[in-house]
Parts: structure tokens; sequence; C-alpha cells
């Protein structure tokens, strides 16, 4: 016997799907980490290479265009010797701050119900045989 099919009671997606739009700006890879660490402020390149263990200089530069594409992140060309560039979060991507913070609470609480407790009390393959 077959259940019954429920009709859906969560509201029907805004026109346009702003929320595929969101989060395809926030799901490429690197691109939180990016927005996070631009949170405090501009960043050069370099810096931003540095604060992102992980990331490669390519990925980081697909990822800055594609956020200041989407006019998350503002590009500043420095009228310097040699020029550098810095970047920085538009207003846009300023809105873009309470999202991810909420994820990292969400994801924080995830790892909290995930890991056993006393995960670190159990012997790993590797220590019984060295013991």
């Amino acid at each position: 016997m077959s259940l019954k099919l429920r009709k859906s009671k969560a509201p029907p997606p805004p026109p346009g799907c702003p929320m595929h739009a969101c989060m395809s700006l926030l799901g490429g890879a690197w691109s939180t980490n990016i927005v996070w660490q631009l949170s405090g402020g501009p960043r050069r390149f370099g810096e931003l290479l540095h604060d992102i263990p992980g990331i490669s200089p390519k990925v980081l530069t697909t990822r800055l265009r594609e956020l200041t594409g989407k006019g998350a992140v503002t590009r500043e060309v420095l009228p310097t010797s040699p020029p550098s560039v810095e970047y920085a979060l538009s207003s846009l991507g300023l809105e873009l701050l309470p999202v991810i913070d909420s994820i990292v609470r969400v994801g924080t609480r995830l790892r909290e119900v995930a890991l056993p407790p006393h995960h670190h009390d159990k012997p790993t393959r590797r220590s019984r045989r060295q013991a």
C-alpha cells in the first residue's frame, strides 16, 4: 500500500529563485573564505593568498573575478609603483556576512553533534600497533 502524497506547506519559491542566485555566489569553493577574509577590510591579492591556506593563486584569481563580476567584491587599482590591487566587500558583499555567520554557527553545531563523546580517548589503529 502506498502512502498518500501530502501537500507541501512550504511557501512557493519567489519568482526568479533568489535562493539559487545567492547560493551560486557562495557555492563556489573558497568563495565564503574570501568573503570572510574581506570582512576585516580591504586586502591585496598576496595577503588573501596568505590568509587562506590551501587556495591556489589560480583559484583565488577565478573566485575574485566571479565575486567581482557578481557585485559582491570591489577591485581598486592603487596608484602605486608598481600598481597594486585591493579587494574589498561591496555593500552587497557586506549583506552576505550575517548569512556566512549563520552558516558558521550551524556548522559548529553540526560538528559538535557529529563528534562522539570522548572521541580523543579512543585508540586509533596506528596507536594500538605502536603500543
